[in-house]
């Protein structure tokens, strides 16, 4: 799995995962890769920072960090985290999402889902949103 910087037409920067080079290259003439932000689908790579590793005090020493974790298992953490500090709204996630941007209800960490309509309306609001695939895990 290859993680590639992406940028689209309006200058939001994200990520994407790919198989490889070409997986991005057929996914993006096929205006499949959008931006989480916007949706939009003009999208190009942008040059990455780097990291830089270290040799190892002892041979086979490794330290071990977020880079020693599978995509999946990266995934997994994300999907945990946000199940547990995010309040499931539901279907009701654009109306809920309107009513805390104009102070309505409390602030706080929603998620849920919407239709394309729904989230339009959100950003023509001023509504900062993100959408997050959710992986389905086997168990």
């Amino acid at each position: 799995m290859i993680i590639y910087d992406l940028k689209c037409g309006k200058q939001h920067k994200f990520e994407g995962w790919f198989k490889d080079l070409a997986a991005f290259e057929e996914q993006r003439a096929g205006k499949l890769i959008t931006c989480p932000l916007c949706g939009s689908s003009d999208v190009a790579m942008v040059p990455s920072s780097i990291a830089v590793m270290g040799k190892s005090r002892e041979p086979g020493e490794r330290k071990a960090g977020l880079g020693d974790l599978s995509p999946m298992k990266m995934l997994a953490m994300i999907n945990d985290f946000v199940t547990k500090n995010f309040d499931d709204v539901g279907e009701r996630f654009a109306e809920v999402a309107l009513k805390i941007h104009r102070g309505e209800e409390e602030k706080r960490n929603i998620r849920g889902v919407t239709t394309g309509r729904e989230e339009d309306a959100l950003r023509e609001e001023g509504v900062e949103f993100m959408k997050i695939p959710v992986p389905k895990f086997d168990s």
